[in-house]
């Protein structure tokens, strides 16, 4: 399977990928960024992102794409494998 071919839209009122991972940037609302597994901020009520397109977005959260792996065929799996992700890329995870 192709790069592109694995790419998949985002699921509506999903936000996984606003809750699981970590974010280091500022965001509007929360200038120190988030840790792993809260909820951001800019996340609406239905899961939605209120600041989607906009020039105060983070460059992560502009630069995460939806995937078949990442996003499988439920929240909970989203949630799960980005947690998995946080954990395995969080440095001294493994010392």
């Amino acid at each position: 399977m192709s790069a592109s071919a694995n790419k998949v839209s985002c699921r509506a009122g999903c936000g996984a990928c606003c809750t699981a991972p970590s974010i280091t940037s500022p965001i509007p609302g929360m200038p120190n960024g988030k840790p792993a597994g809260v909820r951001c901020v800019q996340l609406t009520d239905t899961n939605g992102c209120a600041i989607f397109g906009h020039p105060s977005r983070p460059a992560f959260c502009a630069g995460l794409q939806a995937s078949a792996d990442m996003c499988g065929t439920s929240r909970e799996h989203a949630l799960q494998w980005l947690g998995d992700l946080e954990r395995a890329t969080t440095p001294g995870a493994f010392e």
